[in-house]
């Protein structure tokens, strides 16, 4: 008996076209434009997923680095200071702490030089 692929064909055309849509011209109707822009979309959303992970970090070290600044203390200075006093917090909630409680982050910047001069 002869195999017809003409309902998974359709039903594959038909995924690529919802993903495509609210692209504009032909991307949204013609099957091979809107494929091809549909793989470059998840291709650059794949990868931007990833770069955010490192954006976030380095805007995390951006504001904690300004805040211990404002303390008199360098960030790779401030966070030796953590690390010798035991204190383990990460950088986001560090860079929330300088944003939202700066209060809170001027006792830790005031722990981190104590226990940067009694080490030296």
């Amino acid at each position: 008996m002869r195999v017809k692929r003409g309902v998974a064909a359709h039903k594959r055309h038909k995924k690529y076209l919802k993903l495509a849509k609210g692209y504009t011209g032909g991307r949204k109707n013609l099957y091979r434009s809107a494929r091809e822009t549909v793989e470059r979309a998840l291709a650059y959303a794949y990868r931007d997923r990833k770069a955010k992970k490192r954006e976030m970090r380095k805007l995390w070290i951006q504001r904690i680095n300004a805040a211990a600044r404002e303390h008199g203390l360098s960030y790779s200075r401030f966070i030796n200071g953590l690390s010798l006093a035991g204190i383990e917090v990460n950088r986001k909630m560090l860079a929330d702490l300088a944003v939202r409680e700066k209060e809170s982050f001027a006792e830790l910047a005031k722990l981190a030089a104590s226990k940067l001069t009694a080490a030296a």
